[in-house]
């Protein structure tokens, strides 16, 4: 049997994000991209987990995630590398992080 390959997840959040819905898993040679959209950090942070569980290597998150999107999902999978697209003012968001959108920071 063949050895499961190595997930790699870029994960993006989005108010109306579904992760049952928004997700798409990309088969590559040596790997598997998942693209898979949350709806706020919390539900990132139990997507993060269960991705692990699935074989995840490491997490990139979006843009949309402020500060303290970041750390809660890096605290939740410790061990696992998450990485970070940076927009401090997102042009989709009405120029805010998600700290700002979710009520985190002023």
């Amino acid at each position: 049997m063949a050895e499961a390959k190595p997930r790699v997840v870029f994960m993006f959040w989005n108010q109306s994000a579904d992760p049952a819905r928004h997700r798409a898993d990309f088969e590559l040679d040596s790997s598997v991209l998942v693209a898979v959209g949350v709806k706020d950090y919390d539900q990132a942070v139990s997507v993060a987990k269960a991705l692990v569980k699935e074989g995840a290597v490491a997490i990139e998150l979006c843009a949309g995630f402020g500060n303290i999107g970041t750390a809660m999902v890096a605290e939740a999978v410790k061990g696992v590398p998450v990485g970070v697209v940076r927009f401090d003012a997102h042009p989709l968001k009405g120029g805010k992080s998600g700290d700002q959108l979710l009520g985190l920071t002023p």
